[in-house]
Protein backbone atom coordinates (compact mmCIF):
# COMPACT_ATOMS: atom_id res chain seq x y z
CA UNK A 1 0.00 0.00 0.00
CA UNK A 2 1.05 3.27 -0.77
CA UNK A 3 1.48 5.94 1.88
CA UNK A 4 -1.32 8.18 2.89
CA UNK A 5 -0.17 11.75 1.89
CA UNK A 6 -2.12 14.21 4.32
CA UNK A 7 -2.87 17.66 3.73
CA UNK A 8 -1.61 20.39 5.79
CA UNK A 9 -4.24 23.09 7.16
CA UNK A 10 -4.06 26.28 5.83
CA UNK A 11 -2.79 27.78 8.93
CA UNK A 12 -1.23 26.66 12.25
CA UNK A 13 -3.62 26.67 15.32
CA UNK A 14 -3.42 29.02 17.67
CA UNK A 15 -6.84 28.27 19.60
CA UNK A 16 -9.78 25.89 19.86
CA UNK A 17 -11.52 27.60 17.55
CA UNK A 18 -8.85 27.09 14.82
CA UNK A 19 -8.80 23.46 15.73
CA UNK A 20 -12.41 23.30 15.07
CA UNK A 21 -12.06 25.02 11.60
CA UNK A 22 -9.21 22.78 10.58
CA UNK A 23 -11.39 19.82 11.38
CA UNK A 24 -13.88 21.46 9.53
CA UNK A 25 -12.39 21.91 6.49
CA UNK A 26 -10.47 18.87 6.18
CA UNK A 27 -11.33 15.83 3.37
CA UNK A 28 -14.99 14.73 4.65
CA UNK A 29 -15.41 17.67 7.19
CA UNK A 30 -18.45 19.71 7.20
CA UNK A 31 -17.19 22.94 5.31
CA UNK A 32 -14.52 20.93 3.27
CA UNK A 33 -13.99 22.79 -0.36
CA UNK A 34 -15.76 25.58 1.25
CA UNK A 35 -14.21 29.08 2.24
CA UNK A 36 -14.41 29.92 5.99
CA UNK A 37 -17.15 33.07 6.48
CA UNK A 38 -17.46 34.48 9.71
CA UNK A 39 -19.66 37.54 10.79
CA UNK A 40 -19.50 40.41 13.58
CA UNK A 41 -22.57 41.18 14.74
CA UNK A 42 -22.91 44.03 17.23
CA UNK A 43 -25.98 45.43 18.61
CA UNK A 44 -26.18 49.49 17.82
CA UNK A 45 -27.28 50.96 20.84
CA UNK A 46 -23.97 51.97 21.98
CA UNK A 47 -20.09 52.40 21.19
CA UNK A 48 -17.63 49.66 20.87
CA UNK A 49 -15.46 48.85 23.58
CA UNK A 50 -12.06 47.26 24.07
CA UNK A 51 -14.67 44.11 24.88
CA UNK A 52 -15.43 43.80 21.78
CA UNK A 53 -12.31 44.17 19.98
CA UNK A 54 -11.33 40.80 21.00
CA UNK A 55 -14.59 39.34 19.33
CA UNK A 56 -13.43 41.78 16.40
CA UNK A 57 -10.08 40.36 16.37
CA UNK A 58 -11.78 36.43 16.73
CA UNK A 59 -14.48 37.03 13.80
CA UNK A 60 -12.05 39.16 11.15
CA UNK A 61 -8.93 37.86 12.36
CA UNK A 62 -10.19 33.86 12.34
CA UNK A 63 -11.35 34.97 8.27
CA UNK A 64 -8.16 36.30 7.91
CA UNK A 65 -5.74 33.66 8.73
CA UNK A 66 -7.97 31.04 6.86
CA UNK A 67 -8.27 33.51 3.77
CA UNK A 68 -11.86 33.78 4.16
CA UNK A 69 -14.61 36.29 5.00
CA UNK A 70 -16.32 38.42 7.59
CA UNK A 71 -19.11 40.14 7.15
CA UNK A 72 -20.37 42.83 9.45
CA UNK A 73 -24.52 42.29 10.63
CA UNK A 74 -26.18 45.39 12.57
CA UNK A 75 -28.15 42.98 15.08
CA UNK A 76 -31.03 45.62 15.02
CA UNK A 77 -33.89 42.99 15.63
CA UNK A 78 -35.15 45.21 18.79
CA UNK A 79 -36.63 48.66 17.63
CA UNK A 80 -36.31 50.41 21.06
CA UNK A 81 -32.66 50.76 21.20
CA UNK A 82 -30.82 51.31 17.49
CA UNK A 83 -29.87 54.42 16.92
CA UNK A 84 -28.06 55.23 12.91
CA UNK A 85 -25.75 57.02 14.99
CA UNK A 86 -23.88 54.12 16.90
CA UNK A 87 -24.17 52.19 13.24
CA UNK A 88 -21.67 54.89 11.88
CA UNK A 89 -19.36 54.76 14.76
CA UNK A 90 -19.20 50.73 14.83
CA UNK A 91 -18.30 51.14 10.92
CA UNK A 92 -15.70 53.68 11.95
CA UNK A 93 -13.94 51.95 14.75
CA UNK A 94 -13.82 48.35 12.78
CA UNK A 95 -11.95 50.57 10.19
CA UNK A 96 -10.20 52.04 12.34
CA UNK A 97 -8.65 48.39 14.03
CA UNK A 98 -7.30 47.72 10.30
CA UNK A 99 -10.60 45.18 9.08
CA UNK A 100 -13.07 45.22 6.44
CA UNK A 101 -16.39 43.79 5.31
CA UNK A 102 -16.20 44.89 1.54
CA UNK A 103 -19.47 45.10 0.43
CA UNK A 104 -21.05 42.38 2.79
CA UNK A 105 -22.70 45.07 4.92
CA UNK A 106 -26.33 43.58 6.30
CA UNK A 107 -28.76 44.55 8.72
CA UNK A 108 -30.87 41.58 10.61
CA UNK A 109 -33.99 43.52 9.77
CA UNK A 110 -33.00 42.75 6.29
CA UNK A 111 -34.56 39.47 7.15
CA UNK A 112 -37.75 40.41 8.79
CA UNK A 113 -40.09 38.77 6.36
CA UNK A 114 -37.62 35.59 5.68
CA UNK A 115 -37.79 35.24 9.77
CA UNK A 116 -41.86 35.04 9.18
CA UNK A 117 -41.60 32.55 6.76
CA UNK A 118 -39.57 30.48 9.09
CA UNK A 119 -42.06 31.17 11.89
CA UNK A 120 -45.08 30.20 9.70
CA UNK A 121 -42.83 27.17 9.02
CA UNK A 122 -42.55 25.85 12.36
CA UNK A 123 -46.09 26.41 13.38
CA UNK A 124 -46.96 24.21 10.26
CA UNK A 125 -44.95 21.77 10.86
CA UNK A 126 -46.65 21.30 14.54
CA UNK A 127 -43.21 22.81 15.80
CA UNK A 128 -44.56 26.35 17.06
CA UNK A 129 -47.98 27.84 18.71
CA UNK A 130 -49.14 31.16 20.00
CA UNK A 131 -49.27 31.45 23.54
CA UNK A 132 -51.11 33.82 25.58
CA UNK A 133 -49.56 33.38 29.04
CA UNK A 134 -48.54 36.82 30.31
CA UNK A 135 -44.01 37.07 31.38
CA UNK A 136 -45.17 36.73 34.71
CA UNK A 137 -47.26 33.80 34.42
CA UNK A 138 -44.86 32.24 32.19
CA UNK A 139 -41.73 32.28 34.69
CA UNK A 140 -44.86 31.48 37.36
CA UNK A 141 -45.23 27.87 35.16
CA UNK A 142 -41.28 27.78 34.15
CA UNK A 143 -41.04 24.44 36.16
CA UNK A 144 -37.56 23.60 37.85
CA UNK A 145 -34.85 21.15 37.70
CA UNK A 146 -37.59 18.61 38.56
CA UNK A 147 -40.69 19.94 37.15
CA UNK A 148 -41.31 20.47 33.96
CA UNK A 149 -42.62 23.82 32.12
CA UNK A 150 -46.35 24.33 31.48
CA UNK A 151 -48.22 26.30 28.50
CA UNK A 152 -51.96 25.68 28.49
CA UNK A 153 -51.65 26.32 25.30
CA UNK A 154 -49.04 24.09 23.84
CA UNK A 155 -51.47 21.61 22.26
CA UNK A 156 -53.63 24.88 20.13
CA UNK A 157 -54.02 23.62 16.85
CA UNK A 158 -51.56 24.75 14.39
CA UNK A 159 -54.42 26.35 12.04
CA UNK A 160 -55.50 28.57 14.87
CA UNK A 161 -52.00 29.41 15.99
CA UNK A 162 -51.06 30.05 12.38
CA UNK A 163 -54.54 32.28 12.12
CA UNK A 164 -53.52 34.18 15.30
CA UNK A 165 -49.79 34.63 14.23
CA UNK A 166 -50.86 36.33 11.26
CA UNK A 167 -53.43 38.12 12.92
CA UNK A 168 -50.58 39.63 15.07
CA UNK A 169 -48.65 40.71 12.49
CA UNK A 170 -51.32 42.62 11.54
CA UNK A 171 -51.54 44.63 14.72
CA UNK A 172 -54.55 43.36 16.14
CA UNK A 173 -53.42 42.54 19.79
CA UNK A 174 -51.61 44.79 22.28
CA UNK A 175 -47.77 44.38 23.28
CA UNK A 176 -47.41 41.47 25.46
CA UNK A 177 -51.10 39.84 24.74
CA UNK A 178 -49.45 36.90 22.60
CA UNK A 179 -46.10 35.27 21.71
CA UNK A 180 -45.02 32.53 19.68
CA UNK A 181 -43.02 29.93 21.48
CA UNK A 182 -41.13 27.13 19.75
CA UNK A 183 -42.28 23.58 20.68
CA UNK A 184 -39.52 21.65 22.02
CA UNK A 185 -39.05 20.36 25.64
CA UNK A 186 -41.34 21.32 28.31
CA UNK A 187 -38.99 19.38 30.66
CA UNK A 188 -35.38 19.66 29.34
CA UNK A 189 -32.65 20.63 31.91
CA UNK A 190 -31.69 23.24 29.67
CA UNK A 191 -34.27 25.96 29.84
CA UNK A 192 -33.15 27.34 27.20
CA UNK A 193 -35.00 24.87 25.44
CA UNK A 194 -38.13 24.85 27.58
CA UNK A 195 -40.28 26.38 24.57
CA UNK A 196 -38.47 29.45 24.04
CA UNK A 197 -40.32 32.64 23.11
CA UNK A 198 -39.17 33.40 19.80
CA UNK A 199 -41.22 36.42 18.66
CA UNK A 200 -43.29 39.31 20.67
CA UNK A 201 -45.29 41.87 19.96
CA UNK A 202 -44.13 45.51 19.93
CA UNK A 203 -45.74 48.09 18.47
CA UNK A 204 -42.67 50.69 18.59
CA UNK A 205 -41.41 51.56 15.23
CA UNK A 206 -38.43 50.44 13.75
CA UNK A 207 -35.61 52.84 12.81
CA UNK A 208 -34.70 51.29 9.29
CA UNK A 209 -38.77 49.40 8.62
CA UNK A 210 -40.19 51.92 10.27
CA UNK A 211 -44.05 51.08 11.26
CA UNK A 212 -44.03 47.86 9.37
CA UNK A 213 -43.46 45.61 11.77
CA UNK A 214 -45.21 45.20 15.12
CA UNK A 215 -43.69 41.57 15.78
CA UNK A 216 -40.12 41.31 16.08
CA UNK A 217 -38.33 37.92 16.55
CA UNK A 218 -36.17 37.06 19.43
CA UNK A 219 -32.27 37.02 18.89
CA UNK A 220 -31.91 33.38 19.98
CA UNK A 221 -34.58 32.18 16.84
CA UNK A 222 -33.04 35.22 14.33
CA UNK A 223 -29.44 34.73 15.07
CA UNK A 224 -29.56 31.76 13.61
CA UNK A 225 -31.56 32.26 10.45
CA UNK A 226 -29.15 35.40 10.12
CA UNK A 227 -26.63 33.12 9.65
CA UNK A 228 -27.90 30.62 7.49
CA UNK A 229 -29.01 33.06 5.15
CA UNK A 230 -25.62 34.78 4.89
CA UNK A 231 -24.02 31.64 4.68
CA UNK A 232 -22.10 31.53 7.72
CA UNK A 233 -19.41 28.74 7.99
CA UNK A 234 -18.54 29.40 11.78
CA UNK A 235 -20.61 31.67 13.93
CA UNK A 236 -18.26 32.74 16.83
CA UNK A 237 -19.93 34.34 19.98
CA UNK A 238 -19.24 34.82 23.40
CA UNK A 239 -19.28 32.21 26.15
CA UNK A 240 -23.18 33.43 27.40
CA UNK A 241 -24.39 32.00 24.40
CA UNK A 242 -22.86 28.43 24.77
CA UNK A 243 -26.33 27.68 26.44
CA UNK A 244 -28.54 29.23 24.16
CA UNK A 245 -26.42 26.47 21.11
CA UNK A 246 -29.22 23.39 21.40
CA UNK A 247 -31.24 26.09 20.23
CA UNK A 248 -29.57 27.73 17.67
CA UNK A 249 -28.94 24.33 16.23
CA UNK A 250 -32.71 23.55 16.60
CA UNK A 251 -33.27 26.00 14.55
CA UNK A 252 -31.24 25.49 12.01
CA UNK A 253 -32.56 21.45 11.83
CA UNK A 254 -35.97 22.87 11.99
CA UNK A 255 -36.43 25.92 9.48
CA UNK A 256 -35.51 25.53 5.75
CA UNK A 257 -32.43 27.21 5.11
CA UNK A 258 -29.48 27.41 2.68
CA UNK A 259 -26.97 26.72 4.91
CA UNK A 260 -25.87 25.00 8.14
CA UNK A 261 -23.78 27.09 10.06
CA UNK A 262 -22.04 25.75 12.99
CA UNK A 263 -21.95 27.88 16.54
CA UNK A 264 -18.53 27.96 18.53
CA UNK A 265 -18.44 29.87 21.63
CA UNK A 266 -15.27 32.00 23.36
CA UNK A 267 -14.53 33.73 26.52
CA UNK A 268 -15.12 37.71 26.69
CA UNK A 269 -12.85 39.83 27.38
CA UNK A 270 -12.52 40.99 30.97
CA UNK A 271 -10.37 44.17 31.84
CA UNK A 272 -9.65 46.03 35.62
CA UNK A 273 -9.88 48.89 36.61
CA UNK A 274 -12.93 50.02 33.99
CA UNK A 275 -16.76 48.98 33.37
CA UNK A 276 -18.12 47.54 30.12
CA UNK A 277 -21.59 47.22 30.42
CA UNK A 278 -23.50 49.42 28.07
CA UNK A 279 -25.83 50.26 30.51
CA UNK A 280 -23.20 51.37 32.95
CA UNK A 281 -21.22 53.37 30.36
CA UNK A 282 -24.50 55.38 29.20
CA UNK A 283 -24.86 56.23 32.47
CA UNK A 284 -21.69 57.90 33.07
CA UNK A 285 -22.36 59.66 29.67
CA UNK A 286 -25.91 60.95 30.63
CA UNK A 287 -24.88 61.86 34.09
CA UNK A 288 -22.01 64.24 32.61
CA UNK A 289 -19.45 61.98 34.55
CA UNK A 290 -17.32 61.94 31.43
CA UNK A 291 -17.34 64.43 28.97
CA UNK A 292 -18.97 61.97 25.95
CA UNK A 293 -18.76 58.49 24.96
CA UNK A 294 -14.95 59.28 23.22
CA UNK A 295 -13.55 61.19 26.83
CA UNK A 296 -10.20 59.76 26.82
CA UNK A 297 -11.33 57.34 30.39
CA UNK A 298 -14.05 55.79 28.77
CA UNK A 299 -13.04 52.05 27.75
CA UNK A 300 -15.11 53.02 24.17
CA UNK A 301 -12.69 52.31 21.08
CA UNK A 302 -13.39 56.07 20.31
CA UNK A 303 -12.38 56.94 23.65
CA UNK A 304 -9.10 55.03 23.29
CA UNK A 305 -8.16 56.39 19.87
CA UNK A 306 -8.85 59.80 21.57
CA UNK A 307 -6.39 59.03 24.28
CA UNK A 308 -3.81 58.34 21.97
CA UNK A 309 -4.04 54.04 21.78
CA UNK A 310 -3.08 52.53 18.40
CA UNK A 311 -4.80 50.17 16.29
CA UNK A 312 -1.40 48.07 16.54
CA UNK A 313 -1.49 47.90 20.11
CA UNK A 314 -4.93 47.13 20.79
CA UNK A 315 -4.63 44.42 17.84
CA UNK A 316 -1.64 42.86 19.83
CA UNK A 317 -3.44 43.23 22.86
CA UNK A 318 -6.38 40.71 21.60
CA UNK A 319 -3.87 38.67 19.90
CA UNK A 320 -1.59 38.31 23.07
CA UNK A 321 -4.44 37.81 25.57
CA UNK A 322 -5.57 34.40 23.70
CA UNK A 323 -9.11 32.89 22.66
CA UNK A 324 -10.20 30.47 25.58
CA UNK A 325 -12.98 29.11 26.85
CA UNK A 326 -12.69 30.30 30.55
CA UNK A 327 -13.70 33.74 31.71
CA UNK A 328 -11.06 35.71 33.24
CA UNK A 329 -9.45 39.91 33.61
CA UNK A 330 -6.86 41.35 32.11
CA UNK A 331 -5.15 43.36 33.89
CA UNK A 332 -5.22 47.06 32.61
CA UNK A 333 -1.88 47.65 33.29
CA UNK A 334 -0.92 44.88 30.03
CA UNK A 335 -3.10 47.06 27.62
CA UNK A 336 -1.05 50.24 28.53
CA UNK A 337 2.44 47.64 28.30
CA UNK A 338 1.23 46.96 24.82
CA UNK A 339 0.58 50.65 23.94
CA UNK A 340 4.02 51.59 25.00
CA UNK A 341 5.52 48.96 22.90
CA UNK A 342 4.21 49.99 19.48
CA UNK A 343 4.64 53.87 20.19
CA UNK A 344 8.46 53.31 21.89
CA UNK A 345 9.21 52.03 18.20
CA UNK A 346 6.86 54.61 16.25
CA UNK A 347 6.34 57.88 18.35
CA UNK A 348 8.35 61.22 17.55
CA UNK A 349 11.04 62.61 20.50
CA UNK A 350 9.60 66.19 21.51
CA UNK A 351 10.41 68.23 24.66
CA UNK A 352 7.32 69.61 26.28
CA UNK A 353 7.73 71.05 30.27
CA UNK A 354 4.54 70.42 31.86
CA UNK A 355 4.90 72.74 34.91
CA UNK A 356 7.55 75.16 33.49
CA UNK A 357 10.10 77.29 35.40
CA UNK A 358 12.03 80.17 33.76
CA UNK A 359 16.06 79.07 33.40
CA UNK A 360 18.54 81.66 33.16
CA UNK A 361 22.04 80.75 31.69
CA UNK A 362 23.12 84.29 33.62
CA UNK A 363 26.98 83.42 31.55
CA UNK A 364 24.95 82.88 27.93
CA UNK A 365 25.28 86.30 25.44
CA UNK A 366 21.52 87.76 25.51
CA UNK A 367 21.49 88.30 21.94
CA UNK A 368 22.72 84.36 20.98
CA UNK A 369 20.71 81.81 19.56
CA UNK A 370 22.06 78.58 18.67
CA UNK A 371 20.46 75.80 16.78
CA UNK A 372 21.28 71.41 17.41
CA UNK A 373 20.17 68.87 15.80
CA UNK A 374 17.96 66.58 18.11
CA UNK A 375 17.40 62.63 16.41
CA UNK A 376 13.29 62.17 16.05
CA UNK A 377 13.51 58.41 17.00
CA UNK A 378 16.61 56.36 18.50
CA UNK A 379 14.53 53.39 17.25
CA UNK A 380 14.13 54.59 13.82
CA UNK A 381 17.27 56.10 12.50
CA UNK A 382 14.84 56.35 9.24
CA UNK A 383 13.06 59.28 10.96
CA UNK A 384 16.28 61.76 10.53
CA UNK A 385 16.97 64.63 13.13
CA UNK A 386 15.25 68.02 13.53
CA UNK A 387 16.23 71.34 14.37
CA UNK A 388 15.80 73.31 17.73
CA UNK A 389 16.58 76.62 18.89
CA UNK A 390 18.80 77.30 22.29
CA UNK A 391 18.87 80.99 23.65
CA UNK A 392 19.80 82.35 27.19
CA UNK A 393 16.57 81.78 28.63
CA UNK A 394 14.63 78.53 29.22
CA UNK A 395 11.95 76.64 30.38
CA UNK A 396 12.19 73.36 32.39
CA UNK A 397 10.41 71.32 34.72
CA UNK A 398 9.62 72.82 38.40
CA UNK A 399 10.18 69.21 39.70
CA UNK A 400 14.22 69.47 38.29
CA UNK A 401 14.94 72.07 40.81
CA UNK A 402 15.47 72.06 44.72
CA UNK A 403 16.28 75.26 47.12
CA UNK A 404 17.06 72.28 49.47
CA UNK A 405 18.00 69.17 47.66
CA UNK A 406 17.03 65.86 49.54
CA UNK A 407 19.57 63.27 49.06
CA UNK A 408 20.58 61.60 46.29
CA UNK A 409 18.82 64.63 44.35
CA UNK A 410 20.63 64.69 41.15
CA UNK A 411 18.98 67.83 39.53
CA UNK A 412 19.00 71.35 39.70
CA UNK A 413 20.29 73.20 43.27
CA UNK A 414 22.60 76.02 44.23
CA UNK A 415 26.29 74.52 43.89
CA UNK A 416 24.71 71.54 42.93
CA UNK A 417 26.52 68.60 40.49
CA UNK A 418 26.64 69.57 36.65
CA UNK A 419 23.97 68.49 34.72
CA UNK A 420 23.36 68.14 31.00
CA UNK A 421 20.51 70.06 29.19
CA UNK A 422 19.52 67.63 26.61
CA UNK A 423 21.73 67.65 23.55
CA UNK A 424 23.16 71.40 24.11
CA UNK A 425 25.64 71.70 27.20
CA UNK A 426 26.65 71.02 30.44
CA UNK A 427 24.93 73.75 33.16
CA UNK A 428 25.60 74.32 37.00
CA UNK A 429 22.79 75.92 38.75
CA UNK A 430 23.79 78.86 40.52
CA UNK A 431 20.72 80.60 42.55
CA UNK A 432 17.58 81.27 42.19
CA UNK A 433 14.40 83.92 42.82
CA UNK A 434 11.47 83.18 44.59
CA UNK A 435 8.19 85.39 44.85
CA UNK A 436 6.49 86.56 48.18
CA UNK A 437 4.45 83.02 48.35
CA UNK A 438 7.89 81.27 48.30
CA UNK A 439 7.10 79.35 44.81
CA UNK A 440 10.27 79.64 42.58
CA UNK A 441 9.87 81.89 39.83
CA UNK A 442 13.77 81.90 38.33
CA UNK A 443 16.60 79.36 37.81
CA UNK A 444 19.99 80.73 37.27
CA UNK A 445 22.91 78.21 36.08
CA UNK A 446 25.99 79.03 34.24
CA UNK A 447 26.78 76.94 31.20
CA UNK A 448 30.36 75.26 30.09
CA UNK A 449 30.97 76.58 26.14
CA UNK A 450 33.32 73.97 25.97
CA UNK A 451 30.68 71.35 26.87
CA UNK A 452 28.89 71.18 23.09
CA UNK A 453 26.54 68.05 22.51
CA UNK A 454 27.05 67.67 27.07
CA UNK A 455 30.68 66.47 26.67
CA UNK A 456 32.92 68.04 28.48
CA UNK A 457 36.19 69.04 26.96
CA UNK A 458 38.13 67.95 29.40
CA UNK A 459 36.29 64.40 29.86
CA UNK A 460 35.42 64.87 33.08
CA UNK A 461 32.37 62.83 34.80
CA UNK A 462 29.08 64.68 35.04
CA UNK A 463 27.15 63.70 38.44
CA UNK A 464 24.24 65.40 37.21
CA UNK A 465 21.06 64.35 35.86
CA UNK A 466 20.19 64.93 31.57
CA UNK A 467 17.38 67.61 31.91
CA UNK A 468 14.99 68.29 29.00
CA UNK A 469 14.15 72.19 28.22
CA UNK A 470 12.38 73.92 25.11
CA UNK A 471 14.09 77.43 24.15
CA UNK A 472 12.11 80.56 26.09
CA UNK A 473 12.11 82.59 22.45
CA UNK A 474 9.77 80.48 20.79
CA UNK A 475 8.49 78.11 23.25
CA UNK A 476 4.75 77.49 22.52
CA UNK A 477 1.55 77.44 25.28
CA UNK A 478 -0.06 74.09 25.58
CA UNK A 479 -2.81 72.35 27.70
CA UNK A 480 -2.42 69.31 28.62
CA UNK A 481 -4.78 66.48 29.92
CA UNK A 482 -3.35 63.68 32.40
CA UNK A 483 -5.43 60.72 32.36
CA UNK A 484 -6.01 58.07 34.85
CA UNK A 485 -8.36 55.00 35.71
CA UNK A 486 -11.56 56.06 35.74
CA UNK A 487 -12.41 54.26 38.88
CA UNK A 488 -10.36 53.95 42.03
CA UNK A 489 -10.89 50.18 42.36
CA UNK A 490 -10.14 47.27 40.63
CA UNK A 491 -13.50 45.83 39.90
CA UNK A 492 -15.91 48.81 40.07
CA UNK A 493 -18.92 46.79 38.63
CA UNK A 494 -21.14 46.67 41.74
CA UNK A 495 -24.42 48.24 41.72
CA UNK A 496 -23.22 51.83 43.10
CA UNK A 497 -20.28 52.19 40.41
CA UNK A 498 -20.79 55.40 40.62
CA UNK A 499 -19.54 56.10 44.06
CA UNK A 500 -16.56 54.29 43.13
CA UNK A 501 -14.71 56.91 40.80
CA UNK A 502 -11.94 57.95 40.94
CA UNK A 503 -11.09 61.62 41.21
CA UNK A 504 -7.96 62.01 40.33
CA UNK A 505 -8.75 60.54 36.95
CA UNK A 506 -8.12 64.14 35.16
CA UNK A 507 -5.79 67.04 36.10
CA UNK A 508 -5.50 69.51 33.41
CA UNK A 509 -2.84 71.72 33.08
CA UNK A 510 -2.90 74.73 31.62
CA UNK A 511 0.45 76.88 30.38
CA UNK A 512 2.80 74.27 29.48
CA UNK A 513 6.04 74.95 27.01
CA UNK A 514 6.48 72.30 23.95
CA UNK A 515 8.68 72.87 20.59
CA UNK A 516 7.26 75.21 18.30
CA UNK A 517 7.13 72.62 15.77
CA UNK A 518 4.41 71.24 17.74
CA UNK A 519 1.97 74.11 16.57
CA UNK A 520 1.56 71.57 13.12
CA UNK A 521 0.40 68.45 15.35
CA UNK A 522 -2.10 66.58 13.18
CA UNK A 523 -5.38 65.58 15.39
CA UNK A 524 -4.33 61.96 16.99
CA UNK A 525 -0.58 61.99 16.22
CA UNK A 526 1.32 60.76 18.74
CA UNK A 527 4.49 61.97 20.30
CA UNK A 528 7.29 61.01 23.37
CA UNK A 529 7.42 63.96 25.34
CA UNK A 530 10.74 63.17 26.30
CA UNK A 531 11.20 61.88 30.26
CA UNK A 532 7.17 62.38 30.51
CA UNK A 533 5.36 59.63 29.02
CA UNK A 534 3.53 59.33 25.34
CA UNK A 535 0.71 62.16 24.54
CA UNK A 536 -1.17 62.39 21.61
CA UNK A 537 -2.91 65.89 20.04
CA UNK A 538 -6.40 65.74 20.98
CA UNK A 539 -8.75 64.70 18.17
CA UNK A 540 -11.52 66.92 19.00
CA UNK A 541 -10.18 70.30 20.66
CA UNK A 542 -6.60 70.61 20.01
CA UNK A 543 -5.69 73.08 17.32
CA UNK A 544 -2.38 75.04 15.92
CA UNK A 545 -3.84 78.05 17.77
CA UNK A 546 -4.93 76.36 21.01
CA UNK A 547 -2.78 72.97 21.20
CA UNK A 548 -4.27 70.16 23.77
CA UNK A 549 -2.18 67.14 24.25
CA UNK A 550 -3.94 64.27 26.19
CA UNK A 551 -1.26 61.49 27.72
CA UNK A 552 -2.00 58.29 26.25
CA UNK A 553 0.56 56.48 28.99
CA UNK A 554 3.21 57.36 31.27
CA UNK A 555 7.16 56.04 30.76
CA UNK A 556 6.82 53.73 34.12
CA UNK A 557 5.28 50.21 32.91
CA UNK A 558 3.55 48.55 35.51
CA UNK A 559 2.99 45.33 34.15
CA UNK A 560 4.85 42.71 35.42
CA UNK A 561 5.96 40.54 31.74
Amino acid sequence: MSEEIKKEPAVSSTSFIDDFIIEDLAEGGRCAGMTVHTRFPPEPNGYLHIGHAKAIYVDFGTAERFNGICNLRMDDTNPTKEDVEYVDAIKEDIHWLGYDWDDRFYYASDYFEKMYEAAEELIEKGLAYVCELTPEQMREMRGDLNTPAQSPYRDRPKEESLDLFRRMRAGEFEDGRMTLRAKIDLASGNFNMRDPVIYRINHLPHHRTGDKWCIYPMYDFAHPIEDALEHITHSLCSLEFEDHRPLYDWVIENVTLPSKPRQIEFARLGINNTVMSKRKLRALVEGGYVSGWDDPRMPTLCGLRRRGYTPAAIRNFSERNGVSKVNSTVEYSFLEHCLREDLNMTAKRVMGVLNPVKLILTNYPEDRTETFEVENNPNRPEDGTRTVTFSRELYVEAEDFLAEPVPKYKRLYPNGPECRLKGTYLIRCTGYKAGADGKVEEIYAEYDPESRGGNPADGRKVKGATIHWVDAKNAVDAEVRLYDNLFAVEDPNADDFLELLNPDSLKVLKGCKVEPGLSAAKPGESFQFMRQGYFCADNRDSSAEHLVFNRSVSLKDSFKK
